[in-house]
């Protein structure tokens, strides 16, 4: 019997390190590796390369290169991407509950978006 465990599948696509913090930083954005880098400065280039690897191998973003020199390459969300956005803000927003609750203020590159 094959277990899919939906909450299991979420998790596995959208629950590593910084995937979650790339995916929002996407929302509204096309961004390339080095603007990525900035909003997330924890991220080591390696992590972050890898996290936008497995993010692109499950179709939540794209990849553009551009045939120019020094090489051009953005990231954007997909459609699939896109349709995240609900549980990014749910997960802001309990976040954001929880640190209020226990006397923490909200500190970190996710700002909240329209």
């Amino acid at each position: 019997m094959i277990y899919n465990c939906p909450v299991e599948t979420t998790l596995k696509m959208i629950g590593g390190k910084y995937k979650a913090l790339i995916l929002w930083h996407l929302i509204d954005s096309t961004l390339r590796f080095g603007e990525l880098r900035k909003l997330i400065p924890h991220a080591t280039s390696k992590m972050l390369t890898q996290q936008l690897r497995e993010l692109e191998e499950d179709n939540l973003i794209s990849r553009t290169v551009y045939p120019v020199v020094p090489p051009k390459v953005e990231y954007s969300l997909t459609d699939l991407g896109r349709s995240i956005r609900p549980i990014l803000l749910a997960m802001y927003d309990w976040g954001s509950d929880y640190l209020r609750k226990n006397g923490q203020e909200v500190n970190c590159s996710m700002h909240l978006k329209s």
